[in-house]
């Protein structure tokens, strides 16, 4: 799928998707540490996680409160992440 063209809810469903990916492939390298093509696709996957978090918060603002806001109000007057589907 487009980064570009993807609406709120088919970027969450992508961060999941990739904070999965990247979950499970750690857990993986945890018993699998010279597994290579693992540990590329870990760092791939990372890559595309931390791109569209950052694309996502641009457009909609933070998705938890470790994200770092210019105004608190930021924080406050968004869809917090329970109202949006959770992280």
């Amino acid at each position: 799928m487009n980064q570009d063209n993807m609406n709120c809810n088919e970027m969450l469903e992508q961060i999941r998707a990739l904070m999965f990916m990247v979950n499970d492939l750690a857990l993986y390298l945890d018993t699998h540490p010279c597994d290579m093509r693992a540990l590329n696709a870990h760092s791939q996957y990372s890559v595309q996680l931390e791109n569209l978090k950052n694309m996502y918060q641009a457009q909609y603002g933070p998705l938890s409160i470790y994200t770092p806001v210019n105004s608190w109000d930021n924080w406050v007057n968004n869809p917090w992440p329970w109202e949006r589907g959770g992280m």
